[in-house]
């Protein structure tokens, strides 16, 4: 079986112009109940952190991923003034195997919304898979969460959790694959 072609549905960058090009805004996401989150604006400054979509007492089961599309709008709308959206690019951890029923209905939930959401804006996005992004920032395609964590604070971020420290791991790995100074 082959693996699927990237999920990214608007046209390519022309020729010589870097997906990831200085001036544009890339998100990275690791999705989950607890999505990590590692934003570069256009400036090339980075925010980073961990926002939950746990289910909430009385909600119905649909409204984590609701609350999930909420928070892309308004992370989206919260732009410079140079352009619309606040977001040119999404990048998000593509992960293929998960500990539980659970984790894999969650999952796929919030790569519904992430992709509609994308699309909706003509935004590009495509997934990375996890063992890539923990060989590009540990060195090693297996590595543990602490492992992870070290690399990135390594670079000078603090991250809160394992899930924005495999954000902000992602974020550096999409700069770097567009052939960036990884700042």
């Amino acid at each position: 079986m082959t693996s699927p072609a990237p999920l990214i549905s608007v046209p390519a960058p022309a020729p010589g112009q870097s997906a990831s090009a200085a001036g544009t805004a890339l998100l990275a996401l690791d999705l989950g109940t607890c999505t990590g989150w590692a934003l570069r604006d256009r400036a090339g400054r980075i925010c980073s952190g961990s926002q939950s979509f746990r289910p909430q007492r009385f909600e119905g089961g649909g409204m984590r991923f609701l609350r999930f599309h909420r928070w892309l709008t308004e992370l989206s709308q919260s732009s410079d003034g140079s352009s619309p959206l606040a977001i040119d690019q999404v990048v998000f951890e593509e992960v293929r195997r998960h500990a539980g029923v659970d984790a894999a209905h969650a999952y796929g939930g919030f790569l519904g919304q992430l992709g509609s959401f994308c699309e909706h804006h003509r935004i590009p996005y495509q997934g990375v898979p996890v063992g890539t992004i923990k060989r590009f920032i540990t060195g090693k395609g297996n590595a543990s969460k602490e492992a992870v964590i070290t690399a990135i604070r390594a670079l000078g971020h603090s991250p809160m959790d394992d899930n924005e420290a495999d954000a902000l791991a992602l974020l550096h790995w999409a700069v770097a694959a567009a052939g960036e100074s990884n700042g």
